[in-house]
């Protein structure tokens, strides 16, 4: 077994590197090459051009931003030629519709197509304990639970093409809703002169606690939000994403368009690169 993998940021170098500790060929392509020195350090093929990966592997895995990104690399004329016989595994966060679109234009040249995005930021990926939520055919998912397992001990067959997108967008959306809310919280109490300890002490024995609070609140605390595992830019893509989507669909997203607006002021304070729990600045703005 060969793999491309195409799109070595944040979480797709410790994804990568996790199929490299496992043995597995490996060839890599990033727009940014300087991204690639470190698995090529630890034994992987580099490709100057996405179709050299592809036309090398019989596995190709996307980690890209978006779809924008993925049509460039992937389904640009040289390379979506070189997609006959091969499998690809988008592993990114795109809609559903968009997922299906790519699934048709792969599908076109003969070649396959699954979607697997993922929930669980760097650590996870770099320990292989990242939750792996697949849109595929059963048939296709049992030949490719293998590899997939690479990356997380339990992939989990949600439907077909276009459902696992929609979950994953789904889960996104309470990311920034979640830590929008647990923010405003902690600001007003801490306004109010409560102690933050008591507050987490009530919080954490009731049914309203989430564990990604506990990991929010001390970089919220020191206003620490370098070295993202999730930066506030992608959280805010992924928003936009779910608006339109859940907008398609008939729902109010009112709420999330609300939460948009505190990411879009963290945006303007110049934290788009930094860990989304900047959206506490935004809420707690000196007054």
């Amino acid at each position: 077994m060969k793999v491309a993998f195409l799109g070595t940021g944040l979480m797709g170098l410790p994804m990568a590197q996790r199929l490299l500790e496992a043995n597995v060929q490996l060839i890599a392509y990033n727009r940014t090459p300087e991204k690639l020195a470190p698995l090529q350090a630890a034994g992987a093929e580099i490709a100057a051009k996405p179709y050299q990966a592809i036309s090398e592997a019989e596995y190709v895995i996307l980690m890209l931003t978006n779809s924008a990104a993925i049509y460039s690399v992937l389904l640009s004329d040289r390379s979506w030629h070189t997609l006959a016989g091969r499998t690809v595994i988008q592993m990114g966060t795109i809609t559903p519709r968009e997922s299906k679109e790519i699934r048709d234009a792969v599908a076109a040249v003969g070649g396959e197509y699954i979607e697997a995005p993922v929930l669980g930021s760097i650590p996870e990926a770099k320990t292989g304990k990242l939750i792996v939520m697949v849109g595929a055919q059963q048939q296709q998912y049992q030949r490719h639970l293998e590899l997939l397992k690479h990356f997380g001990s339990n992939p989990v067959l949600v439907g077909s093409v276009g459902t696992a997108a929609a979950l994953k967008l789904a889960l996104n959306q309470l990311i920034a809703s979640l830590t929008t809310a647990f923010a405003l919280s902690l600001g007003f109490a801490q306004r109010e002169g409560v102690n933050v300890d008591t507050f987490m002490q009530i919080l954490r024995q009731s049914a309203l606690y989430a564990p990604t609070f506990d990991k929010k609140l001390q970089r919220m605390l020191d206003g620490n939000y370098a070295n993202p595992n999730f930066p506030t830019k992608h959280l805010m893509k992924d928003t936009d994403l779910f608006i339109d989507e859940a907008k398609s669909v008939g729902l109010n997203v009112s709420s999330i368009e609300g939460v948009r607006e505190i990411l879009e002021m963290a945006m303007k304070m110049s934290f788009a690169d930094d860990d989304y729990s900047s959206l506490f600045s935004a809420i707690n703005l000196e007054h």
